[in-house]
C-alpha cells in the first residue's frame, strides 16, 4: 500500500523553509545532518553508518584514507550525496 502524499503539508513546509533566516537555515541543515548517521545493533556490525544504508562510516573513511576521491566514492555508492559523504 502506497502512503498518501500530503501536498499541502509539503507546500507549507517549503514556505516555512523559505522564510527562515540564514542562521536558521544553517541550524536546520545541521540538525538534519546530525540525523544522517545511525548505529543499530545487528546492522553492519553495530558500527555507525549513514542512515537508511548499510554503508559504514569507517568504510568511507578507509577508502578516503587510501586515496579515493569524492567522485570515485560517489560513483561507487550511487545512493550517496556529496553532503553525506562529507559528513562521513
Amino acid at each position: 500500500m502506497t502512503p498518501t502524499i500530503d501536498y499541502q503539508r509539503i507546500t507549507d513546509l517549503a514556505t516555512a523553509i523559505e522564510s527562515l533566516t540564514e542562521e536558521e537555515r544553517f541550524l536546520l541543515e545541521t540538525a538534519l545532518l546530525d540525523r544522517s548517521v545511525e548505529s543499530t545493533e545487528g546492522v553492519c556490525g553495530g558500527y555507525a553508518r549513514l542512515r537508511g544504508t548499510r554503508i559504514p562510516i569507517w568504510t568511507l573513511v578507509s577508502f578516503k584514507n587510501q586515496g579515493a576521491s569524492h567522485e570515485e566514492l560517489l560513483r561507487n555508492y550511487p545512493t550517496l550525496t556529496l553532503k553525506k559523504l562529507q559528513l562521513a
